[in-house]
């Protein structure tokens, strides 16, 4: 078995800021039946210190707020978009008559506790209606977005918000909550992302006379792992094995006697036994018995030579479509069209799996790889023994994800077409440029 790399550059003239900040939003929370309080609706204390210019005291009193997220089951790497809305304020009009509409500016923050930590910053729009001199200031809408980098349970609480006023001066009223902090408001559920499994396993010759000896090479093995290499009949393991410890970059090299007639694959692992998460897939292997024909009769023999398991793709580079300048938004594109041929025989299928670095732009400003998703697509040949099954659709990342493969079977082979729409997601006022990143792809 062989396996190659393909390295495809990336570009799209977007951006991506970890946390950003997103403008627009309703003046107010949405109307919940009467009596009934919204989901995630809190009430915590809170201090306003209008500006100094104002001349009027601190405010004290009740926030009540909400926390909603636009997706409460994400996996890391997905950006999730999140809604501050402050139904209540004790905040009063800091200045000395009427605030005409559309003069308020919000802002805020989101306080993440859990899986990840830190602090979302969340914008509204400025709009509102006229508020009488002394009243409390109106109801406001925030929004912004995160990246997920952790699984696990991620807490939201609402944190400090400020309310800008921009008639005849420009003042800042702060609210900050009670030194305890804002109750948890929302929460959500982020799912690791699949590990690819690029443990593979190389023989120098995929036949040979019973007894004689092949040259095997584990790669991508954990380093230092002690790993079995073994002779493999179907889902079983015959008596040809030899131990091994991977290196400093998760290789082995081993000499691996196979006397074992039944033996039609190789494959090596870490632990007592092969499994799917720490093993190989086997590489096939031929025993040709040699022994001599009874007097009077000739043994006739004829060998069909197994091939080799490679990959071509079309095209050079590949270009994402372009999203505007303060618009969050997905560049659309297609990876180069790959063809896999699997001359080899024998019982090892292939899987052919994909990463991406970070999008680097203009000031050296990244765009995570986890912001970049696909939806693949496979089609085996007219004729081919195995069938091709397209990864999940989803994250592609620096971590890898399956582009498409096909299963262990008693005979295997065959030519397949892969391709796959992709797509970045990006979030809203990133700087202009052109941005790329690297994807390889690699078939074992």
């Amino acid at each position: 078995m062989r396996t190659r790399a393909r390295n495809r550059r990336w570009s799209a003239a977007v951006g991506l800021a970890a946390l950003a900040a997103t403008a627009g939003g309703a003046l107010g929370a949405p109307a919940a039946a009467e009596g009934e309080t919204p989901p995630g609706q809190v009430d915590f204390p809170t201090q306003c210190l209008a500006p100094q210019e104002a001349g009027i005291p601190p405010a004290d009193g009740q926030t009540t707020a909400r926390i909603t997220v636009d997706d409460p089951a994400p996996r890391v790497g997905d950006t999730v978009t999140v809604t501050y809305q402050v139904a209540r304020t004790p905040a009063l009009n800091p200045v000395g008559g009427e605030l005409p509409a559309d003069t308020l500016t919000p802002t805020g923050r989101i306080v993440l506790a859990g899986a990840q930590s830190g602090e979302v910053t969340v914008v509204g729009a400025q709009r509102n209606d006229p508020v009488p001199a002394g009243a409390p200031l109106p109801a406001v809408t925030m929004t912004g977005t995160f990246t997920v980098t952790a699984p696990g349970e991620i807490t939201l609480a609402p944190g400090a918000y400020t309310l800008h006023t921009g008639h005849l001066l420009d003042l800042d009223t702060s609210c900050t909550a009670a030194p305890a902090g804002a109750p948890v408001s929302a929460r959500l559920t982020a799912a690791a992302l699949p590990t690819a499994n690029l443990r593979s396993v190389f023989l120098a010759t995929a036949h040979g006379k019973p007894g004689a000896t092949v040259r095997v090479t584990a790669a991508g093995f954990p380093p230092g792992a002690a790993l079995t290499v073994a002779g493999r009949a179907g889902a079983a393991e015959t008596a040809d094995r030899v131990g091994a410890t991977a290196d400093g970059l998760g290789t082995a090299v081993v000499e691996l006697a196979v006397t074992d007639r039944a033996t039609t694959a190789v494959v090596a692992h870490e632990g007592p036994a092969w499994s799917a998460r720490q093993g190989s897939g086997p590489a096939a292997y031929t025993v040709v018995d040699a022994a001599p024909p009874a007097s009077g009769t000739q043994k006739v023999t004829a060998t069909v030579e197994p091939g080799a398991l490679g990959m071509t793709q079309a095209g050079e580079d590949i270009t994402l479509g372009a999203v505007p300048y303060g618009d969050a938004g997905a560049a659309p594109g297609r990876i180069g069209t790959v063809t896999v041929t699997d001359a080899r025989g024998g019982p090892a299928g292939w899987s052919l799996t994909g990463k991406v670095t970070d999008f680097t732009g203009p000031g050296g400003i990244r765009i995570p790889g986890a912001s970049l998703s696909w939806t693949p697509s496979c089609v085996a040949a007219p004729g081919s023994p195995s069938p091709c099954t397209p990864g999940s659709a989803g994250v592609v990342g620096p971590e890898g994800a399956l582009l498409a493969s096909t299963p262990d079977a008693p005979l295997v082979g065959g030519t397949f077409t892969i391709d796959a729409a992709v797509t970045l997601h990006v979030p809203p006022y990133t700087p202009p440029g052109a941005y790329t990143a690297v994807l390889t792809l690699t078939l074992s």
